[in-house]
């Protein structure tokens, strides 16, 4: 097929402009990206230490819960040879993918926040931040991503949370009943998958940092 000198000439002209659109987009995306990245990037960090934050808060006498202690944190690596023994010992339906190390002012260690993913929940997966201090204590947990049932599952926060403040570690029951000792959890009506997803990812984090304490290396 051959073109005349005329449409030649238009294919060059069509195909330069398109190229020079291109080029000016690029840089528009390439300038935009870089304005904004550093404050995003400051806005994840602030989202993240505010979440590490709440597992670590107290309940005031008012009954609202507040910061009790400075902290900072700081991101350390999982020790997959503590999570294959998870594994090892059939625990498979949730695992520990963050750990952040949370310090006061003066440098002194504090606790970690483990971050832990559960794969049993009735929508999918529950991903939540859960405290811990070196006397393995469990502070509290902060849901970060949940996918339940509205008015069932979705409950998780107002129900199952408060009852994994400043707990001994323990292996933790879901019951139908009522609670009646420290390692039992009441189960959100009409949403004992969620329940039981929430609690053995809790589960599955004391014994990561079991694991971990037994090792040596907290």
């Amino acid at each position: 097929m051959k073109f005349t000198k005329d449409e030649i000439v238009k294919i060059i002209k069509d195909t330069a402009v398109i190229f020079g659109i291109t080029l000016v987009a690029g840089a528009l995306l390439g300038f935009v990206y870089e304005l904004t990245k550093t404050p995003i990037a400051t806005q994840e960090a602030q989202a993240q230490a505010n979440a590490c934050s709440e597992v670590f808060k107290e309940v005031n006498a008012d009954g609202d819960l507040e910061t009790v202690v400075e902290l900072t944190f700081n991101e350390i690596e999982v020790d997959q040879t503590v999570s294959a023994k998870l594994v090892e010992e059939g625990i498979t339906g949730a695992y520990v993918d963050s750990i952040y190390e949370a310090k006061t002012s003066d440098g002194s260690l504090y606790g970690y926040v483990l971050g832990v993913t559960t794969t049993e929940g009735y929508g999918g997966k529950i991903s939540f931040y859960m405290g811990v201090t070196p006397d393995c204590m469990l502070k509290g947990i902060s849901i970060l991503s949940i996918s339940e049932t509205p008015g069932l599952g979705m409950n998780a926060e107002n129900v199952l949370v408060p009852q994994f403040r400043n707990k001994k570690f323990e292996k933790y029951t879901v019951v139908k009943t009522g609670a009646v000792s420290s390692n039992e959890i009441d189960a959100i009506t009409s949403a004992t998958i969620t329940s039981n997803a929430v609690t053995g990812g809790v589960n599955a984090g004391v014994r990561y940092y079991e694991i971990l304490v037994e090792g040596g290396e907290n």
